[in-house]
């Protein structure tokens, strides 16, 4: 099920354009050399877009201080209109009943597009 899930979300959930979107940014992150943490994050996120069901976001214990001050950093740059986005498309597709897994999955982008440093995608057990 989750196979299909995620070729539907592919192809007509959005996943290409997101996965797409979080590439070009994590592209011009790495260019500027003093954001790549951030590109590093917008990798993850591009992944985690493209093929979301079957997967979840976790805390990586590892994660300190930098991480919490990058991750300010990154909500007033990016974070908040990324993860409004996230949240509107989720609502949206709510609305229809047959959206509402791809719904659900965009409200699953939303906490990690709002704070991606400092987290990990591992498979959902």
């Amino acid at each position: 099920m989750r196979f299909l899930l995620n070729v539907l979300w592919f192809l007509f959930g959005g996943g290409l354009v997101l996965a797409i979107g979080y590439g070009i940014a994590a592209l011009l992150c790495f260019v500027l050399i003093v954001t790549i943490p951030f590109g590093v994050a917008a990798g993850r996120l591009a992944l985690y877009s493209l093929w979301p069901f079957g997967r979840t976001v976790v805390s990586r214990p590892g994660a300190g201080v930098g991480s919490g001050l990058a991750n300010i950093l990154w909500v007033i740059l990016f974070g908040w209109w990324i993860a409004l986005a996230h949240l509107t498309a989720g609502i949206a597709l709510c609305v229809t009943i047959i959206g509402i897994p791809f719904g659900i999955a965009n409200f699953k982008l939303v906490p990690v597009a709002f704070w991606p440093l400092g987290r990990e995608i591992v498979d959902a057990a």
